[in-house]
């Protein structure tokens, strides 16, 4: 049992739990005490000092977010001095930081702004030597801008303690102490794998996934394009939170019918791709289980993990599925079977896909995914973008009339639905897997062993007699855990998913910003973004991917077969080991 300690907030005597830091018992008791650089899944930087408070018997103010409490300690958190110093600490932040809030892509939700306000600054007394650094616009899905960065830290923590990537680290000291890649390279050559988890993080703009809004505003309005889009599963369970309304309300035919009105001439559901994904995982994994193919195998549907993947771990490609993701197959369908459907030229269709990732920018622009030379996704948007977007068009997306999808890519099962949360993927394969193994319906079809934020998860599923041994991550750091231990057992497991991202796609890098009252990566944001999707799932008449009737009628029509030489022609990629620079973190070495 946890030991009590009596301490005293502003003269009031409270119990709190030994252990918490003066921050953790604060909050607990209704007293938040401003900060920037904490973090709670992350370490402690007590950087940024905004958290000071005063502690009877200590001469200095003390950092609450890494100050332990103890027994009678007496606490005053809003003094006149304390209220001033922390005013000062500020206004030094800003006096350094560009003057550019109106244009700033954070405009509004920017935690420093936001702090300036509650701090009460109206103007601005320093004037000085201020940073200046060219931004990096090197990557496909990252933009850098060193300019806005506050040295707070947390996107050199997320890089190195959640995604155990390391592609950040702090360079120089004092007054010319930056955040850069390793040598200031450009990020494109970088390690980092465009997760943009370090954009979630940033209380500023010093992080910003690359912007394709305005391209797309623009080829939207040409009429020598027929534009299609398609909507990732997660966008649709956290597009509401770009308006404001509380996570976990999935808004599927809304965002359909604002996609039309925004000037899309067919919306498709990338969760018909999902099902096709399955059809083509499940089948590819039922082969290794009888002896065609490495085990255990690894689902190759995060991009950030494949790029990951080729990085670090270049002795296990082998295992790593051929399945494209369910975005790259749609993009293929539409630039194949659809324009074959309407008889239009595939140079002439405008393939968007609204996603919750940052890394589906790099990996639409990965040569080995074109498509009889073309792109199969010409624009990717994130679902901030996108969210953007439907603001700018005044399209009134709150109270829009819902649609449904377009025809003959739009009609999804259950399991591709749950695609979007950690176990997803595993769950809707299995759920394929044992029905065409055993000939038999699946009489438990959710497999909750596989489901919630825990890091890592293990489970089990008999297939007429065979034991199936499952795991699976969320975030990079997590499978770093779990491959290490693939390394040392390779027998251990049969069957392995990875994202990228903690949570999933639910938590992808181009998801809603955290509202005012929460923090990035908060728990119970993606626990409802996930159950937007589950619900999802258990509303669906059809919930078994080679039961969509859509997807039947595109193998029948179009593909042949699952492992097909079509189906292998146009769904599955090949992966190939590549070191930038040669420079391997040490948190991921290579063997």
């Amino acid at each position: 049992m946890t030991k009590k300690l009596t301490i005293y907030i502003n003269d009031k005597p409270y119990e709190v739990d030994e252990g918490q830091t003066i921050m953790q018992a604060a909050d607990k008791l209704g007293y938040h005490i401003p900060r920037l650089c904490y973090h709670p899944k992350l370490s402690i930087e007590g950087a940024c000092r905004v958290c000071i408070v005063e502690v009877e018997g200590m001469r200095n103010y003390v950092a609450s977010c890494a100050y332990p409490v103890a027994e009678g300690m007496k606490i005053r958190t809003h003094t006149k001095e304390l209220r001033t110093a922390r005013r000062d600490i500020v206004e030094l932040i800003l006096d350094n930081h560009p003057q550019d809030c109106h244009t700033c892509e954070r405009d509004g939700i920017c935690e420093l702004q936001r702090l300036a306000y509650a701090m009460g600054m109206r103007h601005r007394h320093f004037e000085g030597e201020r940073k200046n650094y060219e931004k990096d616009l090197s990557s496909a899905s990252v933009i850098r801008d060193p300019n806005k960065c506050i040295l707070c830290g947390r996107c050199v923590r997320i890089c190195s303690e959640i995604q155990k990537v390391n592609a950040l680290g702090y360079a120089h000291r004092g007054f010319k102490t930056v955040v850069m890649p390793a040598y200031n390279m450009p990020f494109s050559d970088s390690v980092c794998t465009t997760c943009g988890q370090c954009i979630n993080v940033c209380p500023t703009a010093s992080f910003v996934e690359k912007n394709y809004s305005q391209e797309l505003f623009e080829k939207l309005q040409d009429k020598s394009y027929i534009k299609v889009a398609q909507i990732a599963p997660s966008v649709r369970a956290a597009i509401g939170e770009g308006f404001d309304l509380a996570p976990g309300r999935a808004m599927e035919k809304e965002t359909a019918a604002a996609l039309r009105k925004l000037g899309f001439d067919y919306v498709f559901d990338t969760q018909l791709s999902a099902d096709l994904t399955i059809m083509e995982e499940a089948s590819e994994f039922l082969e290794r289980v009888k002896g065609k193919g490495k085990l255990p195998m690894i689902t190759s549907c995060s991009s950030a993990w494949m790029k990951c993947l080729e990085q670090f771990y270049p002795d296990l490609i082998g295992n790593v599925s051929t399945c494209k993701s369910p975005m790259s197959m749609m993009g293929a369908m539409i630039k194949t079977y659809f324009a074959d459907k309407i008889k239009a030229d595939p140079k002439k269709i405008l393939s968007v896909a609204v996603m919750c990732c940052t890394a589906k920018k790099y990996e639409a622009a990965r040569p080995e995914l074109k498509v009889n030379g073309m792109p199969a996704v010409d624009i990717v948007v994130t679902t901030r973008e996108i969210a953007w977007m439907i603001k700018s068009a005044g399209i009134d997306f709150v109270h829009i009339q819902g649609e449904d999808f377009d025809k003959p890519l739009g009609i999804s099962s259950g399991a591709g639905a749950i695609f979007g949360a950690t176990g997803g993927v595993m769950e809707a394969a299995l759920r394929t897997a044992y029905e065409l193994y055993t000939g038999e319906p699946l009489v438990d079809i959710e497999i909750t062993d596989v489901r919630g934020l825990k890091g890592i998860k293990e489970g089990k599923v008999t297939l007429d007699g065979k034991e199936i041994r499952v795991a699976v991550a969320h975030g990079l750091g997590n499978a770093n855990h779990l491959l290490e231990t693939v390394r040392k057992d390779p027998e251990r497991y049969h069957f392995i998913e990875i994202m990228g991202c903690p949570g999933g796609c639910v938590g992808g890098g181009g998801q809603p910003y955290a509202g005012s009252n929460s923090m990035p990566l908060d728990e119970e944001c993606l626990k409802k973004r996930a159950e937007a999707l589950y619900s999802i799932d258990r509303h669906k008449t059809i919930r078994l991917s080679h039961n969509n009737p859509d997807v039947r009628r595109l193998y029948r029509e179009f593909l042949g077969k699952p492992l097909g030489e079509k189906s292998h022609e146009l769904l599955h990629t090949h992966y190939k080991p590549k070191l930038p620079c040669g420079i391997v973190p040490q948190e991921m070495t290579v063997r």
